[in-house]
């Protein structure tokens, strides 16, 4: 059944596995996947669990429900909602925060549930996301946190990258370095995770700049992709091609480039532009913008130029190719458009 995307699960197993040991020569001891991107796939999950992480990550409380016989802990990496904090204690083991309202909240329904509650708090080192700014005054939500009966403060944590595109460095990791050397002084407690970001600050590994009191990192697309993703790079031994995209042909014509009559908008209301290319041997596939952004896709074959699309089809140039209709047409994707991928009800999911 197409479209579908085929997942390696050898590959994913010898990432993680690899991921492990290259953190841990660079000083990361705890590893926390974050397999957001898979959208609560039970089977990828299970991998990854099997591999020995003491933590997995997910931004979706739904997601973590279906975690909940994986042996590792569940992180809920969005800050909680206020709205859903009875599912925060019940369904994660910890979860990052910056409001001190919330985590009163989650220290109420805490202690409804009997149970001690992790967190770590969190943050901004300059990108602009979540976290308390770290040149603020901080000290007495801290006093705050500490005085809760059943919230437990595991740990401080930073984000970089995913919003102001900060790129992690020395420099900047050690403005975290500070705030926990602070927090341990002023209030006489040790902090066990000290969390300095995501596949972003895995460019760093190698070149003896990430600090030493730096012992955790949440790591996704460096897992599923073998990538870096301050500079989009690949990292050296790690597979690269896990997903695939198969997709069929449902049409296959040779019909001119160009639209023939008065242009306007188009059904998502934008205006494109389109260059006369004579006669095109055109393939439209069956998957369109409501499954994937169509620029997150990249054909295998090079000789396959993406032209366009709607919403539930994909166009195609094959010219100069065999291709016909009922044909299979295999792309590579990146990060975004797995994520779009997994989470459209319509993609089928082949595992290898």
């Amino acid at each position: 059944m197409y479209p579908r995307i085929n997942i390696n699960l050898l590959k994913l197993k010898e990432n993680c596995l690899m991921m492990k040991k290259y953190a841990s020569e660079n000083g990361i001891k705890i590893v926390m996947p974050v397999i957001k991107v898979v959208a609560g796939d039970l089977k990828v999950a299970k991998i990854i669990d099997d591999c020995g992480f003491e933590y997995i990550c997910d931004s979706r409380i739904e997601n973590l429900k279906i975690y909940q016989n994986l042996s590792a802990k569940k992180v809920l990496l969005r800050l909680p909602s206020i709205s859903e904090i009875e599912d925060v204690i019940t369904y994660s083991d910890l979860s990052l925060n910056s409001e001190v309202k919330t985590i009163i909240s989650l220290n109420d329904a805490a202690k409804r549930h009997g149970k001690k509650y992790e967190i770590i708090f969190m943050f901004d080192l300059g990108d602009l996301r979540e976290g308390a700014f770290y040149k603020d005054n901080f000290y007495e939500d801290i006093r705050t946190i500490i005085n809760l009966d059943n919230i437990v403060l595991k740990g401080i944590g930073t984000n970089l990258t995913c919003y102001g595109g900060v790129v992690p460095s020395k420099n900047i990791l050690n403005r975290l370095v500070k705030i926990k050397q602070d927090i341990e002084n002023k209030f006489n407690i040790h902090l066990d995770i000290i969390s300095g970001g995501n596949s972003s600050s895995v460019f760093l590994f190698g070149k003896n700049e990430i600090p030493k009191e730096v012992n955790s990192l949440r790591i996704g697309e460096a897992i599923f992709f073998g990538k870096e993703t301050s500079y989009s790079t690949l990292i050296p031994n790690f597979n690269n091609q896990i997903f695939t995209l198969e997709a069929e042909i449902i049409e296959c014509k040779t019909k001119p480039s160009f639209p023939d009559g008065e242009m306007s908008i188009n059904s998502f209301g934008e205006k494109v532009e389109i260059e006369d290319k004579g006669l095109m041997k055109r393939a439209i596939l069956a998957i369109g913008k409501q499954d994937v952004q169509l620029n997150n896709l990249f054909p295998i074959d090079k000789r396959i130029k993406i032209i366009g699309g709607s919403s539930d089809h994909l166009i195609l140039d094959v010219t100069n190719t065999n291709y016909e209709v009922g044909n299979i047409i295999e792309f590579d994707v990146n990060y975004p458009g797995l994520l779009h991928l997994m989470n459209s009800p319509y993609i089928k999911r082949n595992y290898k």
